[in-house]
């Protein structure tokens, strides 16, 4: 045997996909792991043609799970976002939309057992100590990925994940907002900087010259727009604690621009060396924050509800999420207490992935 067999799950996480495995399956420490990893996407070719990624950021993403030793999880979703081309992996951040799936395939793997009905499944996100609660659709004690749940930039319709994502404040600089001010101006361009579920940098999208409603594609061709987004993103992650990010898909990047589709906002995030197509789940959360939070770059950019949960709609280059965010305005300033989202989920393969035994022998 010249491969090492690692059993997988291949699934849709909202709009994100790629393969779920068990922890136990893996090396333990994150220098081997991370090798497995590339092999296992195929990172290093644009077309990751040696694996089973995408050739796009939103599918080179893994998801490991395991059995939580926390009081209130039922599973720990350990997050790795591996890179297309540049054989790198970064454990830092975690992603909402591939945890749409952790849920589903918790059952499929056996860690959880399935209600008949519905099954509650208590998350614990190990990147950033997030707490998400998820509800799969599991009539007869199995999973169901038929439904009419549909969400924008996935064709078709499923059964609806619900999520409720709580504990997200400050999860990777240990603060609400890290400069410890709700507007910076770096380079000349004010943003704000804010860790709601991922830490981002805000602005808005007049102060580069752009509208806010450019397609994913246009952005993507927009060389001179990502180049002096990538410097301040740097000083920015400097100044948000997190050291040197030119290596690190963290802090993201976000872009605001008034609705005009009907939302409350017009919204880009960056994933952060091209432009998502639709909206990571995390992003969502850590924007309408933004939106909610009085003095940041999006005051006066739109019609903030008045109720608390307050629904926020994020435009997005191919349509809109929906975030409900559960909020307190209090002495001691504005705080995020949970953001619910509907997402959906797809099991699309089952089986093993083999990597070379030179990467890795085996657990």
């Amino acid at each position: 045997m010249t491969q090492t067999e690692i059993p997988f799950l291949f699934m849709r996480g909202g709009t994100s996909r790629g393969p779920y495995l068990n922890r136990a399956d893996l090396p333990e420490d994150l220098e081997s792991l991370a090798q497995v990893l590339i092999s296992i996407v195929g990172s290093g070719h644009p077309l990751n043609i040696d694996g089973i990624g995408g050739g796009v950021a939103v599918t080179t993403k893994v998801a490991m799970l395991s059995k939580s030793e926390d009081e209130w999880a039922d599973v720990d979703y350990f997050f790795a976002q591996v890179s297309v081309e540049d054989c790198l992996v970064d454990f830092k951040p975690t992603c909402g939309n591939i945890l749409s799936g952790v849920g589903p395939a918790a059952i499929e793997m056996g860690l959880v057992a399935a209600q008949d009905g519905e099954t509650a499944v208590n998350i614990r996100a190990v990147n950033t100590e997030a707490r998400v609660a998820a509800v799969v659709q599991t009539p007869g004690g199995k999973v169901s990925y038929e439904g009419d749940a549909q969400i924008d930039g996935v064709p078709g319709t499923s059964a609806p994940v619900a999520l409720q994502f709580m504990e997200t404040v400050g999860g990777v600089t240990g603060a609400f907002l890290p400069t410890g001010n709700l507007v910076d101006v770096i380079d000349g361009n004010a943003v704000t900087c804010m860790d709601v579920a991922m830490p981002m940098v805000i602005a808005k999208a007049s102060d580069f010259g752009l509208t806010g409603y450019e397609s994913a594609a246009d952005l993507d061709e927009n060389r001179s727009f990502f180049a002096k987004m990538e410097a301040l993103r740097i000083k920015a992650g400097a100044l948000m604690g997190m050291g040197d990010v030119s290596e690190s898909v963290t802090p993201k990047f976000g872009l605001l621009a008034p609705a005009r589709a009907g939302g409350t906002i017009a919204t880009r995030y960056f994933m952060p060396w091209n432009t998502h197509p639709t909206m990571a789940v995390t992003g969502a959360q850590c924007l309408a924050a933004c939106v909610l939070t009085p003095g940041t770059v999006a005051e006066g950019m739109a019609a903030k509800p008045n109720e608390t949960p307050a629904p926020i709609t994020l435009e997005h280059a191919s349509g809109s999420i929906d975030v409900m965010v559960d909020y307190a305005q209090t002495d001691a300033g504005f705080e995020v207490i949970s953001a619910g989202l509907i997402r959906t989920a797809r099991k699309i393969a089952s089986g093993s992935v083999f990597v070379p035994q030179s990467v890795w022998a085996g657990v």
